[in-house]
């Protein structure tokens, strides 16, 4: 049966690593890890490289099953206690890009992007393909906002062999999380850095990245290919200045950001990119009344 991969491939002329999506293959794990692949590095273009990883990832574009689940199934946070409890907000259908990380049982850390189904000032439903449990506490980040919270695992529906209905709650309720005006502008921006860090194997590594954009809280970065999980710090150099700064999300391998992480400065007092950055996102230019009838 045709599988798919995500192959880490490291620039013969750079340090740059790249994760580069294989779909419909029919070879081993070790057969992929045998071959040359062509890939396109950002700064020295077309290369050849033997993949330094191997995965293997699920389909993109897999369809969804069909909306035949019986409505009892379909509400995200049934009330569990016998008195019921008024909800805090209404629930809306929102599709929202997000990263849910932490510990899941006996498989340990993971970090899944996802997007959810159902928000309200409460939380959140989202499909995951990491099995969780009741009660479990994980973390959210909104990929807009950058904005984090501690959530709490409160329903779990299954709703594909793939993947589960999870409903999420926060601590408490959060009026304005799910808002799609981010909290800090990003300016597009290209600066080559260099990283320092540690790999999941715990060995440090340094290698060149470029900048994606920036904000007055962090940036996007594109070419690392070492980081795995969000939580890790990491250095950041550009030119003579350095700064640190915390990985608050990693792009899913096999999409269009498996190349690209997140981070957050640690150090506000040490401004390494040195060009104006504006301090909250432009607000959208108002709307012409509609004219009366």
């Amino acid at each position: 049966m045709p599988r798919n991969f995500a192959i880490r491939l490291r620039c013969p002329r750079g340090d740059s690593d790249s994760w580069v999506t294989v779909a419909n293959r029919e070879e081993s794990f070790e057969q992929i890890l045998e071959q040359t692949w062509d890939f396109k590095c950002r700064e020295h273009g077309l290369q050849k490289g033997i993949p330094q990883e191997v995965m293997e990832v699920a389909p993109l574009d897999d369809p969804r099953p069909s909306q035949t689940t019986p409505a009892s199934t379909a509400l995200p946070f049934p009330a569990t206690p016998v008195k019921k409890i008024p909800r805090s907000g209404e629930r809306i259908s929102m599709r929202v890009p997000v990263v849910i990380y932490g510990f899941a049982g006996k498989a340990g850390a993971f970090h899944e992007d996802t997007q959810t189904v159902i928000v309200n000032p409460s939380g959140a439903l989202v499909s995951l393909k990491t099995k969780l449990a009741l009660g479990d506490t994980v973390f959210l980040i909104h990929k807009s906002s950058r904005q984090e919270q501690e959530v709490r695992v409160v329903y779990l529906d299954s709703y594909s062999d793939r993947e589960t209905r999870v409903g999420l709650a926060f601590n408490k309720p959060i009026s304005d999380f799910w808002k799609k005006s981010r909290k800090k502008a990003r300016i597009p921006k290209t600066f080559r850095v260099i990283v320092k860090g540690t790999d999941p194997n715990g060995h440090p590594f340094v290698q060149s990245a470029y900048t994606v954009d920036l904000s007055q809280e962090g940036a996007r970065l594109d070419g690392i290919g070492f980081l795995t999980s969000p939580g890790q710090t990491i250095e950041v150099r550009r030119r003579w200045r350095k700064a640190r700064f915390r990985v608050v999300w990693i792009g899913q391998v096999g999409s269009s950001e498996s190349n690209q992480v997140g981070v957050f400065r640690l150090q506000s007092e040490k401004d390494i990119w040195r060009v104006e950055l504006p301090e909250t996102a432009a607000a959208p230019p108002p709307q012409s009344p509609k004219p009366s009838k």
